[in-house]
């Protein structure tokens, strides 16, 4: 099967919809909040808006650190379709929860939000990777990967786009509320149609321990060469983007002069 035939067969695209949702979510709601502070929230608030807008990108990173290890052993114990229905239907609240935060203009609620949004794609990643070689045949994997990749990247370019360039606008907070909760309700709806995955270790130990869940992983990975270095690889990658991407409102209001 070709790439676009992919996107034809229940196997594959209502997991592509879920979590492209989940992605463009996310980019639409960090965007718009580091937008907001940068040219409002900050001033108002007595933040320093370059401070703000890095903080941002490490609050929203910060629980890929601490709890991927966790959630990577969640998607090996326990069905990986019904965990992610679970995952999206705590993108709901999250939106609701930003909603009450941009309502408010309270700086610090955003930031909060930030974090969960943070920690519902942290537990999504493995599963939305991990469900592909019990759906996809093995001449389908790469194919599957790299569509989940491309729609991962797009999802942030045009969730940075149209955060930030919708929430200053007129009834900007409002518009950016209403697509947010409609990515939110088109996520979990695509996530009732994927098919079931059974766990593939049933007897794995989960636990509540997220550092040593971490050393253990850390361990394993050491231990072969070639998994370490990826994750470096992968790790820098995003680092860097992560960075850059969060430098530039404060760049372009302070240096650029940019509205």
């Amino acid at each position: 099967m070709n790439v676009s035939g992919l996107l034809r067969v229940r196997r594959f695209l209502p997991l592509f919809v879920a979590q492209f949702a989940g992605a463009l979510n996310d980019n639409v709601f960090r965007s718009a909040l580091v937008i907001l502070a940068t040219y409002k929230l900050a001033d108002s608030s007595g933040w320093n808006a370059q401070l703000v807008a890095t903080a941002a990108g490490g609050v929203f990173i910060l629980p890929f650190f601490l709890f991927s290890a966790t959630a990577g052993r969640l998607a090996d114990r326990f069905d990986k379709a019904v965990l992610i229905r679970l995952v999206k239907a705590s993108e709901i609240v999250l939106v609701a929860l930003a909603g009450w935060g941009f309502l408010r203009e309270s700086l610090s609620t955003l930031m909060a939000v930030l974090f969960l949004m943070g920690l519902h794609s942290t537990f999504l990643g493995p599963l939305k990777y991990a469900i592909l070689p019990q759906h996809l045949r093995h001449d389908e994997l790469i194919a599957g990967n790299a569509l989940i990749e491309a729609g991962t990247f797009l999802a942030i370019l045009i969730g940075t786009i149209f955060g930030g360039s919708l929430v200053l606008g007129d009834n900007g907070i409002v518009a950016v509320l209403w697509l947010l909760g409609a990515l939110a309700v088109l996520g979990l709806v695509a996530s009732f149609a994927i098919p079931a995955a059974p766990s593939a270790a049933p007897e794995l130990h989960v636990g509540i321990n997220i550092v040593g869940a971490t050393a253990d992983m850390l361990r394993y990975a050491g231990a072969r060469r070639d998994l370490f270095l990826s994750i470096l690889g992968i790790s820098w990658f995003w680092l860097v983007g992560a960075t850059f991407l969060s430098q530039v409102p404060a760049l372009v209001k302070d240096r650029l002069g940019g509205d």
